[in-house]
């Protein structure tokens, strides 16, 4: 191997590698040059410490952190190897994972965005049926006292929800199980629902089945969602379906997103079928 030296300059130029991250390898002791001159403190390396740079910017891609870069740069069996290799695949399993997660929520959070943009812009408040599909639900049974905010932006739910390990995305949701009493203002229970992402055990979650239902937007305030409710109600009269009892309203935006109720998007969902 060639006994030529290189500056510190020149060793940046051949490997792509900035002076301060050649400095700092010095530091903590992964890539030390071959010379240093006492009296200007000029750094010189080796051919052979040139070469451990690409090594050390496998590593780096890799997800190595310079401490464990260390150990594997002074040699070791491979066991040792093998041990560290290992772990570092675990860890980087687990990390994908919850970049994954953060992801998705990102992802959802931001469709809601679109969508309510979309609604508002084409004031889309038509009564239409359609078919939803089947999904997983994690649920948790409440006392309802027209709070919505209350209830949407929910302290002892998302308590739940981390308690069972479990995360959630999408919509916030809540299941009333009497229409006629909602509008009356006298529903005392409803089920608060959100998307799962991570697996339910037994009786942490809800599969709501697929099916078909009048679903109508509301734009505005919860206080004036009555409205919505009527038009639903006349509009399916008039077209020859019967509604269920119990009614699911999907906040698509709202106290999580804005201050502004005027801005507020919800989706009544009431299941439906044909008169006889």
């Amino acid at each position: 191997m060639s006994d030529e030296l290189y500056s510190i300059g020149k060793v940046g130029e051949i490997c792509k590698v900035t002076k301060k991250a050649l400095r700092y390898y010095d530091k903590v002791g992964i890539l030390c040059p071959e010379k240093v001159k006492n009296e200007s403190g000029y750094r010189y390396y080796s051919k052979k410490n040139l070469l451990s740079v690409p090594v050390i910017k496998y590593y780096k891609q890799s997800g190595f952190k310079l401490d464990e870069m260390k150990i594997l740069l002074e040699g070791a069996n491979y066991e040792f190897f093998d041990r560290s290799f290992r772990k570092k695949i675990d860890e980087l399993t687990e990390l994908n994972k919850e970049i994954n997660l953060k992801k998705r929520s990102l992802r959802d959070w931001h469709q809601l965005i679109v969508e309510a943009q979309m609604v508002i812009e084409n004031n889309a408040c038509e009564v239409a049926i359609k078919y939803i599909n089947n999904c997983t639900l994690v649920f948790l049974e409440q006392d309802f006292n027209y709070d919505y905010m209350d209830s949407i932006i929910n302290v002892e739910f998302n308590n739940y929800v981390e308690s069972i390990d479990n995360a959630i995305t999408g919509p916030v949701m809540m299941c009333f199980p009497s229409i006629e009493e909602k509008m009356a203002g006298n529903c005392k229970r409803v089920k608060i629902m959100q998307e799962a992402i991570l697996k339910c055990k037994e009786g942490e979650c809800i599969e709501l089945d697929g099916c078909m239902v009048a679903a109508c937007y509301h734009i505005g305030t919860h206080e004036t969602i009555d409205t919505t409710y009527e038009k639903i109600k006349e509009w399916t009269d008039d077209h020859g379906y019967i509604c269920a009892e119990e009614s699911y309203e999907r906040y698509v935006t709202d106290y999580w997103t804005s201050k502004n109720p005027d801005k507020f998007v919800t989706e009544i969902l009431i299941k439906v079928k044909r008169k006889n």
